[in-house]
């Protein structure tokens, strides 16, 4: 197929579901198809997350403390989460360093051991903050083991259902990322309102031991954020929300390709 015919049909799958762009002026030439220096160039958000598709696999050994785990399962509620935000993660964990890790999941915060981590999902993937040096990644490590044991928030995933759906009309292409931003927060406001950090999902424990550590990664309502969010941070992508700094690839601790294999980005949901 032509690869104007690619384009096109790739912007017009994305117009449909609303899948956030970001546009750049272009290098002066490209391998296929030769472009002026300056002209517009759109990218899309990456749904990729195989270690087949420029990743690579590291063992356990190189993660280091407040290091962020996006994982994918076999299970009924990650295939859901899944589907429903069309990317290949349904949760985030932070990584406590001595092969520990702390997630909050149906029965709360919790402590667990990455070799159970790694028994239990089909996909593992690692990524690191930049700037997170060893005195904020010991506060990033603090702040998660204080609220082991602090209760789930199955409030705050109930009402990103209609917050995910709301939220698409910002994201379709071409909007700019400043309109984009300014809109995910106007309906976050809407549909999710007052701030609360009595309890927790995953994605938000990730987002608020960041900001208590003093590195966030967002500045945006870490309430607001979902593991499809986290993704799209990662350096080369198109985030939905404004961030501070991309998130650096480490690699896969573990790669099962997944029941549901989903093929692109899109809405944001929440974990499982």
């Amino acid at each position: 197929m032509p690869r104007p015919t690619r384009l096109a049909l790739a912007a017009a799958a994305a117009l449909i579901a609303g899948c956030a762009t970001q546009v750049a002026p272009a290098p002066a030439t490209d391998a296929l198809l030769p472009l002026p220096t300056g002209l517009p160039h759109v990218s899309f958000q990456n749904p990729a997350l195989e270690p087949t598709n420029g990743g690579r696999f590291v063992p356990a050994a190189e993660l280091l403390p407040g290091d962020i785990l996006l994982t994918a399962a076999n299970g009924l509620t990650s295939i859901g989460i899944r589907l429903a935000t069309l990317a290949p993660v349904s949760h985030a964990a932070l990584y406590a360093g001595d092969g520990d890790v702390v997630e909050a999941v149906g029965e709360g915060v919790r402590r667990r051991s990455l070799d159970e981590v790694l028994a239990e999902e089909s996909v593992v993937v690692a990524f690191r903050h930049p700037a997170l040096d060893a005195q904020a990644a010991a506060r990033v490590r603090s702040f998660a083991l204080d609220k082991v044991g602090t209760r789930y928030s199955h409030v705050g995933v109930m009402l990103h259902a209609p917050f995910s759906l709301q939220r698409r009309l910002c994201e379709l292409p071409l909007v700019p990322s400043g309109v984009r931003d300014f809109c995910v927060r106007g309906v976050a406001r809407i549909q999710l309102g007052a701030s609360s950090n009595e309890r927790f999902f995953c994605s938000q424990l990730v987002m608020e031991a960041y900001r208590q550590a003093g590195v966030p990664i967002t500045t945006a309502d870490p309430r607001w954020v979902s593991p499809a969010d986290i993704l799209h941070m990662r350096e080369g992508d198109v985030p939905s929300i404004s961030i501070v700094q991309p998130l650096t690839y480490l690699g896969h601790l573990k790669y099962v390709a997944p029941a549901a294999q989903v093929t692109r980005a899109g809405p944001h949901a929440d974990q499982r």
